[in-house]
């Protein structure tokens, strides 16, 4: 029988823009999967892998978590940003010491940033038809 140490998970909930990420933790090998794709397989931007990998590094944890992500919304960048945020949350779930780093560097915090509504009589949301005078 596996002792119960070793299957722990940590599980954390990320959100940026339109995009919802559900990341789990478990100890391992720093192994990232997202949405059964590796993080080079679904993340073709080098700096878009930074990202998703800077709670790792701020925590100096690289290498110590499995990561295994469901992500469902927006474009890459924002699918990014979400995953950063589960996983900065999943690692404060698994450390309460790594809340002080994490916090220091905004990893905890929600991007409040989302797109304008669209007004009435406008194309966009700030877009106004083209002016004639006649």
């Amino acid at each position: 029988m596996a002792k119960k140490s070793e299957n722990i998970v940590f599980q954390g909930t990320g959100r940026r823009k339109e995009s919802i990420a559900r990341v789990r933790l478990t100890a391992g090998k720093g192994e990232i999967t997202i949405n059964g794709k590796s993080l080079d397989e679904y993340f073709g931007s080098e700096i878009l892998k930074v990202i998703v990998n800077q709670p790792f590094a701020v925590t100096n944890t690289v290498g110590k978590y499995d990561a295994v992500v469901k992500v469902i919304g927006g474009g890459y960048t924002g699918q990014a940003g979400a995953i950063r945020h589960g996983i900065a949350r999943a690692l404060n779930e698994a450390n309460t010491e790594f809340r002080a780093p994490l916090k220091a560097n905004g990893l905890l915090t929600r991007d409040p940033r989302m797109k304008e509504r669209k007004k009435y009589g406008l194309k966009k949301s700030r877009k106004a038809p083209q002016f004639s005078k006649r």
